[in-house]
């Protein structure tokens, strides 16, 4: 059972296609968004386009939370993305 009264903190999309460097659109916002709210440091821009800043930072965000580590945003990595961002600390 989910709690509706739970804001989460990206609202780019509800959609969670696979993405990889080269993806685009408002999956990858949302993405971005929830890479942020994971990880320490200066953020990604929430441009909407995957390429080698957000494939390095989906990397180092699998290390972190010690699920495959292939730079792609699959059903794991969603999983644990929106867990990390949708919690008080940082996966790393």
């Amino acid at each position: 059972m989910t709690d509706s009264s739970v804001t989460q903190r990206c609202n780019f999309t509800i959609a969670r296609p696979t993405l990889e460097q080269g993806s685009s659109g408002d999956a990858v916002k949302q993405a971005q968004c929830l890479l942020n709210f994971s990880l320490t440091g200066d953020g990604l821009a929430l441009d909407g386009v995957f390429g080698p800043v957000t494939d390095a930072a989906t990397r180092r965000f699998q290390k972190c939370a010690d699920i495959t580590v292939d730079g792609v945003i699959g059903s794991q990595t969603w999983s644990f993305l929106t867990f990390w961002a949708n919690s008080e600390g940082f996966a790393c």
